[in-house]
């Protein structure tokens, strides 16, 4: 199938989760999430330094239902800190929606110069995509990785996350998901050892944000 045709199919898709989300207003049964906050402190050799707080007008507009915007640092490791940001939606049927990171990425004189789909092993022996960039200002490189993630499900790709919302709208009477973004220092002249530290680190991420919100 070629890719005019990929494109307008996922259009006609999307469109009709729009409508279809219109008609599914009714309440949802979504089991309680434990607060972000309970977040583990410590993931793999690192640590938690420091909990940002997001101003209420950035709040009141991308309409999370509860959030996290934390620090880590490895002890010993010649580097900033670590950002790990988690956004989560109890509801997205009443116009609240998860922002896609592409749209922030650029900022602060930070340009992209890399974007890939990233596999990422689990501990339960699967591979789920997950995106990542490569970020420049000057000489120096940040490292960011970012998925969705809902009901035991990752995904990296914000179109197939729609697909989802709608599915599990329909099979199971929820909308609720999160994005879950990672930000690393590269390391100087070492971008291989900083992905593979960014990858470990994310692969307990995502372990842990399964114990956090419902599956």
């Amino acid at each position: 199938m070629k890719a005019g045709a990929r494109y307008w199919i996922m259009i006609a898709v999307l469109l009709g989760a729009t409508t279809g989300m219109a008609y599914l207003s009714h309440g949802e049964s979504v089991p309680p999430a434990k607060p972000l906050s309970q977040f583990p402190s410590q993931v793999g050799a690192y640590t938690r330094v420091v909990d940002w707080k997001i101003d209420q007008t950035i709040l009141d507009f991308i309409h999370v239902t509860d959030y996290l915007d934390r620090g880590y640092w490895k002890p010993g490791l010649n580097q900033d800190m670590v950002g790990l940001y988690i956004a989560y939606l109890r509801s997205q049927r009443t116009g609240a929606s998860i922002h896609s990171p592409k749209n922030c990425l650029p900022g602060a004189g930070w340009n992209p110069v890399q974007s890939s789909i990233y596999q990422l092993p689990l501990d339960d022996g699967r591979k789920v995509p997950i995106n990542l960039y490569i970020l420049r200002k000057g000489s120096d490189e940040q490292l960011v990785l970012y998925w969705y993630q809902a009901h035991g499900r990752i995904v990296a790709s914000e179109y197939w996350g729609k697909v989802y919302l709608v599915y599990d709208a329909l099979r199971l009477n929820r909308t609720d998901a999160a994005l879950v973004r990672i930000t690393m220092p590269v390391e100087q002249g070492d971008e291989a050892a900083t992905q593979q530290q960014a990858m470990a680190f994310a692969k307990q991420v995502a372990t842990d944000v399964d114990q956090i919100i419902p599956r």
